[in-house]
């Protein structure tokens, strides 16, 4: 299952949050697993991720089987004040526009 993923030794414009919403939105029964690959995260930072949006009321999720759905809140302005015109909504569409145009 590998171990730790490299950390990263500077600066990026994304936080761990909005990959790990992203990847989400992607794919609502995206696993934990999955999430920490794509991200490059542990699978304890995804869970502990995962925690916050929940309780910031950005995403929640439903048990089916062995298995989460989650559901991403769009339209939750985003948490800092110099953002909060914006949407989840609005930030998860630049995200999408970005992956089509480098796919």
């Amino acid at each position: 299952m590998g171990g730790v993923p490299e950390a990263h030794s500077s600066w990026t414009f994304l936080t761990n949050h909005a990959r790990v919403l992203a990847a989400i939105a992607k794919d609502r029964t995206v696993r934990i697993r999955d999430i920490a690959a794509h991200c490059r995260l542990t699978e304890r930072s995804v869970q502990n991720i995962i925690s916050d949006l929940e309780r910031g009321g950005y995403l929640t999720h439903t048990r089916e089987g062995r298995s989460n759905i989650y559901r991403v809140a769009p339209d939750t302005p985003l948490r800092h004040p110099a953002d909060q015109q914006a949407t989840v909504a609005d930030l998860l569409s630049l995200l999408a526009q970005h992956d089509t145009r480098h796919s």
